[in-house]
């Protein structure tokens, strides 16, 4: 097992804590493994084994579980041994689990932790039930620096593992093996279609299959541009396909609760407010992207720029695009007094003013970064600091 050390180091100040630990990303993304490194933790610490209960609910064995049965269930595990550590993956899978979690949390000497490819493990349904008595530990695919560590083995250069990164995509399944280009995305299309079917169009019961994948596949396509649910309804009119803007609404929100994608809104830097229009979104890996619509050099800008997106997620930044009167910034970001401004391109054009101008002119001290894969650029250019992609992604601090 490759260890992904980060999620133990966010999890390890809550444990014993009276809160449950919820742990939630699209599927694929490590859930699983996070709880094996969980358990290795634990015994660790001299915690017995027989006081760790394991469920995996995606199995057949749980395939009819209710609410009910469930609690019954970890009540037998747990009788007689005292102080227990309950490890519940995949929750989603049972129905009414929140209000079996609560009363184990109420009413039982446990420690909870609970994995899930759904957001709604994160919405107001849950704070109902668990009342603010939780914290939530977004999970997603791997990071640069993970993916090195998955192929410590490699014979490849740190340039080489790059471009592969770029390329393959985070999801460790692909990054455990050594896969061609057409396997490798022979599986991320395998956990794309297990999400959409599964998790989306059983669950939300949507009947018109081809028009939801022609609605998905306009998103994928469009990742890291602005659009709207008027764009897409607008597009689909112009391929006599009529959709109201609703249903449209329905079909973002649900690809957003399952981790697909995630929305990335507008900050107005002068007017200091979140806009709620033309957002992007980004997918949850860039492989999902190739796998779907094959890879071209044309889609590295997006790529890099997903790339970086996620970086800044994974570091606990609330990541925004920045408008600053009419220029834009890739990303504003922000955590507690913190703030970073970051533009991101492939190669640094001869004018730079997009890259380097549209930072100059912000008019605070925050850290500025224009982050690319040109070698020859790295360097400051008037307090902005210009970056390799593999730099920005591998450095401690920013």
């Amino acid at each position: 097992m490759i260890t992904r050390p980060d999620y133990i180091n966010a999890i390890a100040p809550f444990i014993d804590k009276p809160l449950v630990k919820i742990l939630a990303g699209v599927r694929r993304s490590g859930k699983s493994t996070i709880l094996e490194m969980l358990r290795a933790h634990l015994l660790q610490r001299g915690v017995s084994e027989s006081c760790i209960v394991n469920r995996r609910y995606t199995d057949m064995m749980f395939s009819d579980l209710t609410a009910n049965a469930m609690y019954d269930d970890i009540c037998a595990a747990i009788k007689g041994n005292g102080h227990s550590y309950l490890l519940l993956d995949e929750v989603q899978e049972i129905d009414g689990w929140e209000k079996s979690v609560n009363s184990l949390l109420e009413g039982a000497d446990v420690d909870i932790y609970v994995t899930g490819s759904n957001s709604k493990l994160m919405s107001a349904e849950i704070s109902t039930y668990l009342t603010g008595r939780y914290i939530s530990i977004p999970v997603y695919t791997l990071s640069f620096k993970e993916y090195l560590t998955f192929k410590a083995d490699s014979h490849l250069s740190q340039k080489n593992l790059l471009e592969q990164y770029i390329r393959f995509g985070g999801f460790p399944l692909v990054a455990l093996g050594d896969y061609e280009e057409s396997s490798a995305y022979q599986i991320v299309n395998g956990i794309y279609h297990t999400v959409v079917s599964r998790d989306i169009m059983r669950r939300h019961h949507i009947r018109r299959q081809d028009l939801f994948d022609r609605v998905v596949k306009f998103i994928i396509e469009n990742t890291g541009r602005p659009f709207s649910a008027h764009t897409i309804a607008k597009f689909l009119k112009s391929e006599r396909r009529t959709v109201s803007v609703e249903t449209i609404y329905n079909y973002l929100k649900w690809l957003g609760q399952a981790f697909v994608i995630y929305p990335c809104f507008r900050y107005d830097l002068q007017g200091k407010t979140i806009l709620k229009t033309q957002e992007k979104y980004y997918l949850a890996d860039i492989s999902l992207k190739y796998s779907l619509l094959g890879y071209n050099r044309k889609m590295l800008d997006g790529a890099l720029e997903t790339i970086v997106f996620f970086e800044l997620k994974r570091r606990g930044y609330d990541v925004f695009i920045g408008k600053n009167a009419a220029k834009e910034i890739d990303f504003v970001a922000t955590r507690r007094d913190e703030r970073i401004y970051v533009q991101v391109c492939v190669r640094l054009p001869e004018d730079s003013d997009r890259e380097v101008g549209n930072l100059m002119e912000i008019g605070d001290n925050y850290p500025k970064y224009v982050v690319t894969l040109d070698n020859m650029a790295v360097g400051n250019e008037n307090g902005i600091k210009i970056v390799h992609l593999a730099d920005f992604l591998l450095n401690e601090h920013w």
